[in-house]
């Protein structure tokens, strides 16, 4: 493995594991009221694409870290749409 894989999948580790907390919150308190459906919407169909793009390009930082951060992302909106 070269280094900047070794830098891709340092980063993608830390995008992806920046959205475990907030999972994690929406976990616990049920509470999705501060969190803006837009953006999520649009940040999950971004995440979503970043896979697709990932992919193509056979790239395994990009298609891992957008897997597991699509799942997270969509668990979010998927609480923002039930709850409010």
């Amino acid at each position: 493995m070269n280094p900047y894989e070794w830098i891709g999948y340092a980063a993608a580790t830390l995008t992806t594991a920046s959205f475990i907390p907030q999972a994690w919150q929406v976990i616990r308190t049920r509470d999705t009221r501060s969190l803006s459906l837009p953006m999520y919407a649009t940040f999950t169909a971004g995440v979503a694409l970043w896979l697709g793009y990932g992919v193509a390009l056979q790239a395994w930082p990009i298609i891992i870290a957008n897997a597991v951060t699509l799942v997270l992302a969509l668990f979010i909106l998927l609480m923002k749409l039930r709850l409010g």
